[in-house]
This record gives C-alpha cells, sequence and structure tokens, in this order.
C-alpha cells in the first residue's frame, strides 16, 4: 500500500510518500511544495491544488493522509491553512482516494509511543523507522513522512478492528 502523507501549509506543504509491505514501512519520496508570499491567495491556493495533483499522478497513492488542523492562539493562521487543506482534499476526492486527517499527538504517539514528544523525537524516529541517513529535510517533509507512518499504522489497526468486529459473536 502507498501512502502520501501531507503537512499541509500555505508557504509550504510538506510531502512524504512511504510504502507499506506487511510489517515494513518503506521511504520513496518527500520534499515540500513552496508558494510565494507575494502571490494572490487564490494563486497560491491553485498552485498547491495542481502540485497535489502532480503528486497523485506521479505516486499513485493508494491512501492519504493529513494532518489535521489544530487552531491554537492563532486563528487568522489555522483558517488560511484550512484553505490549503481544502484544495488538498478537493484533489485526493477527485482521484477518489480514501484520505484520513490525524491530530498531531495521533501522529507523534504512532511514531514515538508519546503523544507530546518533541519535533526532535519525531524527526528522529522518523529517520530510524524509515532507514534514512539523515533526519529528513525541511521539516515539514519529515512531518509529512511522520504523518505517512501514521497512517501505515494506524490503517494496519483499522483493518484488525474491522476484521474483530465482523466476526460473529459466541451463542
Amino acid at each position: 500500500m502507498i501512502i502520501l502523507g501531507i503537512d499541509p501549509g500555505t508557504a509550504t506543504t510538506g510531502f512524504g510518500v512511504v510504502e507499506k509491505q506487511g510489517s515494513k514501512v518503506i521511504h520513496i519520496a518527500h520534499g515540500v511544495i513552496r508558494t510565494p508570499k507575494e502571490d494572490p491567495i487564490e494563486i497560491r491556493l491553485l498552485s498547491i491544488y495542481d502540485q497535489m495533483n502532480v503528486l497523485l499522478e506521479a505516486h499513485k497513492p493508494d491512501s492519504v493522509a493529513v494532518e489535521k488542523l489544530f487552531f491554537g492562539n492563532n486563528v487568522t493562521t489555522a483558517l488560511t491553512v484550512g484553505r490549503s487543506v481544502g484544495v488538498i482534499l478537493l484533489a485526493t476526492a477527485q482521484h477518489k482516494l480514501p484520505c484520513m486527517e490525524y491530530r498531531p499527538n495521533e501522529v507523534k504517539m504512532a511514531v514515538t509511543g508519546y503523544g507530546a514528544a518533541e519535533k526532535q523525537q519525531v524527526q528522529q524516529m522518523v529517520k530510524q523507522l524509515l532507514s534514512l541517513a539523515t533526519i529528513p529535510k525541511p521539516d515539514d517533509a519529515a512531518d509529512a513522512l511522520a504523518i505517512a507512518i501514521c497512517h501505515a499504522h494506524s490503517a494496519h489497526l483499522m483493518a484488525l478492528n474491522q476484521a474483530v468486529a465482523r466476526r460473529p459473536y459466541p451463542k
């Protein structure tokens, strides 16, 4: 199963592509989509949308995982990032791909085993889990790989839960 992980943003959107083979998660690609700050928001969103379509066509993922929007203290930033999430979800839907959203603490828990892990801990585990020589750069790409890893682990657990739920109960 090929998974495209997305760390959404307006200036920088991170992406990470992994393949789940049994219990292994294998690195395929990572990088970022950048948009110039001086461009109007509609042009930046169009660029994110177009580049998402390029990623979806190039990597042919089976599913997409996106970091769920966290408001925090800056509502203006959250609303702007929410726009980019919208075009990412639109591109995913047009490709008829399943998409899951994960909260930051869920990603940290899946990758490090600790939901309040520091960014450096998550990045180090991404490097280790994917057998990479160095921590992926920039940070947005490392975060996107962590999201993809989270989905790889979660998809497995969801499949197990569905299988258990389908089993007939003993009388």
